[in-house]
Order: structure tokens, then C-alpha cells, then sequence
């Protein structure tokens, strides 16, 4: 999909194919006064995917609009690590 000729335009995650590991998503709360978004998907699509950093640790933020509400919602806190791994099944369609 041509989104057009932006500098800072974000991946495209791969559509799921098979068996995927499903991310347990819990609504967004504020935890912290600041939070670093590290990487970040395409808007042009109805869900956006974050990933962000705060406190030491890193999550993934999903943003969608069912229905013209906003809806945020957020993985598990962890390392960078364990997060890191989950972004890229995300991106690679291995995760939803």
C-alpha cells in the first residue's frame, strides 16, 4: 500500500499467517510522567502499533478508532528484550 512520500512514515506490519502468539492487551493507564515512542507503525492503517519506552522498561501501544471512539491499550511492561522480541513477531505478522 502507497501511503505516499513521507520522511518519518512508519512500517506496515505483515498480515498473520498461521499460528500467532496473542498479545494479552490491557487498557492504556498512566504510569509515568513521560514515555519515549521508539518505533511506531503506518497510521494509514486502522490500528497503530508503538513501541515505547518509560521507566526502564518497553511496551507495545495499540491505538485503533472502532466506531470514531479511540481506544489505547497497552502490552505488558518488560525489557527490552522480551518487548523487543514481541515487536518484531508483531511486525513480521508472527503476533496480534
Amino acid at each position: 500500500m502507497d501511503c505516499g512520500l513521507y520522511e518519518l512514515h512508519g512500517q506496515h506490519p505483515a498480515s498473520a499467517d498461521g499460528a500467532v502468539v496473542m498479545i494479552d492487551w490491557c487498557p492504556a493507564v498512566p504510569r509515568t510522567e513521560r514515555v519515549r515512542v521508539r518505533d511506531y507503525t503506518c497510521d494509514c492503517r486502522p490500528i497503530v502499533y508503538e513501541l515505547c519506552q518509560a521507566g526502564g522498561l518497553r511496551f507495545i501501544r495499540r491505538i485503533s478508532r472502532p466506531n470514531g471512539r479511540l481506544v489505547v491499550e497497552e502490552s505488558r511492561w518488560s525489557t527490552s528484550a522480551v518487548i523487543d522480541t514481541l515487536w518484531g513477531e508483531l511486525l513480521r505478522g508472527e503476533a496480534r
